[in-house]
């Protein structure tokens, strides 16, 4: 029996856990079929180990496994793989299939247009947008960040879209922030290019309202999990996962 493991990140927020277990909901929704279960990479039960457990409990055969992930770093490249690997060897019986992070997606750019359209009342000429990643030691996540930054530049016509991270990547938040209030432009979008509020939304937060700005307009938009669409895409994505599992990663 087929079943679908949804493993989101986890984060000492209950608000965060709360947002990415009603965003699942969402997506549970979409997916018809009878075991899909939810887990968390850390900070949050069930963990990993746990949620396999309960789908082979209710009679899984065959687990496809999800990422609750925005780019691919380390928890997709080697903390997800590992996890998995462990389990193939308590569980020989049953087979994995493990999808992607949603990685560059052209409608994820149309759902931060919508998120910035939410929250502006005049055009976007005297204005300019700041795109936060949450951040990795992995360079293929700057990389990546950038691109959706030019992609959606070159989408909407949209005056820079700046770059920087919360950590593990420069430049960092803070410092890009600085440098944009310096600027001329005066209104500066934040744009979370996060799943959920956390309290790395709440460190953005934190920034905002110790920043220096007599002069100059802050708005901080939703995360992605707020957009309505979101769980659509990630829903096509498991549709492909069970329908092409032989051609994806299978252990």
């Amino acid at each position: 029996m087929q079943a679908v493991l949804y493993i989101s990140h986890g984060s000492r927020s209950q608000e965060g856990v709360q947002e990415a277990i009603k965003f699942i909901d969402q997506c549970r929704k979409k997916v018809n079929l009878k075991i899909q279960e939810i887990c968390f990479l850390e900070l949050v039960s069930p963990s990993i180990a746990e949620g396999i457990s309960r789908c082979v409990k209710r009679g899984a055969t065959h687990i496809a496994v999800v990422p609750i992930l925005l780019l691919t770093a380390v928890h997709a490249k080697k903390d997800i793989p590992v996890a998995l690997e462990k389990a193939k060897k308590i569980y020989p019986q049953i087979e994995f299939s493990y999808g992607s992070p949603l990685g560059v997606h052209p409608r994820l750019l149309e759902c931060l247009y919508d998120q910035i359209e939410q929250e502006r009342e005049e055009g976007l000429r005297d204005s300019t947008i700041l795109l936060v990643g949450r951040g990795s030691s992995d360079p293929a996540v700057k990389s990546d960040l950038t691109e959706i930054a030019s992609q959606f530049e070159q989408m909407y016509d949209l005056p820079n879209v700046h770059t920087c991270f919360l950590y593990g990547a420069s430049p960092k938040f803070d410092d890009a922030l600085l440098k944009l209030i310096e600027g001329e432009k005066k209104q500066i979008f934040i744009l979370p290019y996060l799943f959920f509020s956390g309290l790395l939304m709440n460190g953005i937060k934190q920034k905002i309202a110790e920043a220096d700005n007599d002069s100059k307009q802050l708005i901080l938009c939703k995360t992605l999990g707020h957009h309505p669409v979101v769980p659509n895409i990630l829903s096509e994505r498991i549709d492909e996962l069970l329908q092409y599992k032989e051609k994806q990663w299978v252990m």
